[in-house]
């Protein structure tokens, strides 16, 4: 079944198409339930957009979005936010709340009329911060924490959302390389054993590569690769569309290393 389904989606920035205006156009994308899939493109091919179009947060010029078969305007809101959760970039708070107040945040659609946590509210975020390794953080400002820190408070609170569906825009480029690694490795993990269907942004191929399942590649605004990682991540069309020279590695068979080569 479809998770997500998009039909003649059109957008713009302008909300309308001028000569030299961004235009996303998408003509039809499908992700299945519970799939993996990464987005990757050179800056400004729509990546990002495309996310924010998916999550709600921008409306199109004309198209249709579709999940589960149910149109997304006959959505309400806290019934999306059982169905997405969205990681954005940089969107940390400028309010002094604190860790654990931004990842209860994610329950607010499951929240009783008064607003008040139940039991099962606060062992859902207990297990959100120990899944992202941040329960020392829990009593400390979001806006005393490292970028680092504060992404993975956001993931967290994606995780708490307990939403079928997982976008998260450039969800490590704020972290090193142990913790790009274990949040990759946790969102194969809610990809496997929680169903979860998850979407990412990202640009680093290599992470893409060794953990996506399925890489659709945007170019000016529009799909031009969709596929496995070997079909869409290989030289020729590394050097096409992002504009360097690279080398592909396989080691084992299941492992990539795509070395650039800043050469021409």
């Amino acid at each position: 079944m479809n998770a997500i389904e998009i039909n003649k989606l059109i957008y713009s920035y302008s909300n309308n198409k001028i000569k030299n205006d961004f235009v996303l156009d998408i003509d039809s994308l499908n992700i299945q339930e519970n799939e993996f899939v990464s987005l990757i493109g050179p800056n400004g091919c729509g990546k990002s957009t495309l996310l924010k179009l998916i999550s709600n947060f921008i409306k199109p010029i004309s198209g249709q979005i579709k999940f589960f078969d149910k149109n997304i305007e006959n959505i309400s809101n806290n019934n999306l936010a059982k169905l997405i959760s969205y990681v954005p970039q940089n969107n940390f708070s400028v309010f002094p709340f604190s860790v654990y107040e931004v990842v209860m945040m994610g329950r607010f659609h499951q929240l009783n009329l008064l607003g008040f946590e139940s039991p099962e509210d606060k062992e859902i975020v207990k297990f959100a911060l120990k899944e992202m390794q941040i329960e020392n953080l829990a009593n400390k400002g979001i806006k005393e924490l490292s970028g680092g820190e504060a992404q993975r408070v956001l993931i967290a609170r994606a995780l708490a959302q307990q939403s079928k569906i997982i976008l998260l825009d450039e969800p490590t480029s704020h972290l090193d390389i142990e913790h790009q690694i274990m949040i990759f490795e946790k969102l194969i993990q809610l990809n496997k054993d929680l169903n979860k269907t998850i979407i990412t942004v990202s640009h680093d191929l290599n992470l893409v590569a060794n953990y996506s399942k399925r890489i659709i590649l945007l170019y000016d605004g529009k799909i031009k690769l969709d596929g496995k990682n070997d079909d869409v991540l290989n030289s020729e069309n590394i050097k096409k569309y992002f504009k360097v020279n690279s080398e592909i590695v396989n080691r084992n068979n299941d492992k990539f290393n795509i070395i650039i080569n800043p050469g021409n």
